[in-house]
């Protein structure tokens, strides 16, 4: 694949991924939404929709990675890094991208975000919309919560591939995204599941950005956690892997 094609790949499968994903949340977040307070399920399913929309659009141009803990962890088992830093490109891009989607389709929405007059109801943050906000804010248990769900996202990613069957008749990228809706069940109370790097930061960045009116703060003392915990747990899940099969 060229670099080229990688990045157009990356750029968009990554965009659509966080415009369902970004999208379910804005959905059941946002104020005359006609899902509001449909529920974490509902969330969960979201993103894993996200990951199989955008992982099967991708897949044909750079092999629909879309998350640079994937990519780290491929590298890290493969010791291929040459176009390690094509993929990340086209991922941040393509977050930032799905994230501005996100605020385009929900437009109307983000602009009624004011305090109700009849019933008294302040706005909504926005924040989680768009990024991660742990439920208990301890930066250790934090930081160990997505580390741990990224190992269990990308170590099975990897362990598919020794699958002669999934690869041939297409379902893998089935198969991972109900892996992610799995995380989002099991493992995403604690933080709210970021295993993605850009996911979440691409989308603060352009939270930060956006003229949504009383959109809160984008909390850049929290912002490391998603970046850092799902980097060591993409690494860690190429090395276990590395030495384990």
């Amino acid at each position: 694949m060229s670099n080229g094609d990688i990045f157009v790949g990356e750029v968009i499968g990554t965009a659509i991924l966080i415009l369902f994903g970004a999208g379910v949340c804005a959905a059941v977040t946002l104020r005359h939404s006609k899902a509001r307070a449909s529920g974490w399920v509902v969330i969960a399913f979201g993103w894993g929709f996200g990951v199989l929309a955008g992982a099967y659009t991708a897949a044909p141009l750079s092999g629909g990675q879309l998350n640079p803990a994937v990519t780290i962890g491929i590298a890290v088992d493969t010791g291929e890094w040459g176009k390690v830093w094509v993929y990340l490109l086209g991922q941040f891009t393509g977050a930032m991208l799905g994230a501005v989607l996100t605020y385009l389709v929900y437009l109307a929405q983000f602009r009624a975000n004011v305090r109700d007059q009849e019933t008294g109801e302040e706005p909504t943050p926005t924040l989680g919309i768009f990024s991660t906000i742990p439920e208990i804010r301890n930066p250790v248990a934090n930081l160990i919560t997505e580390i741990i769900a990224t190992i269990a996202l990308v170590l099975p990613i990897l362990a598919f591939g020794l699958t002669k069957g999934l690869g041939e008749s297409g379902t893998t990228v089935l198969i991972v995204s109900l892996l992610v809706v799995g995380i989002g069940l099991s493992l995403g109370g604690p933080t709210g599941y970021a295993i993605n790097p850009t996911r979440d930061l691409g989308p603060r960045i352009v939270h930060t950005f956006l003229p949504i009116p009383n959109k809160g703060t984008s909390d850049w003392g929290y912002a490391w956690i998603p970046v850092v915990g799902p980097l060591a747990g993409g690494a860690l899940a190429g090395l276990i892997y590395n030495v384990a099969f």
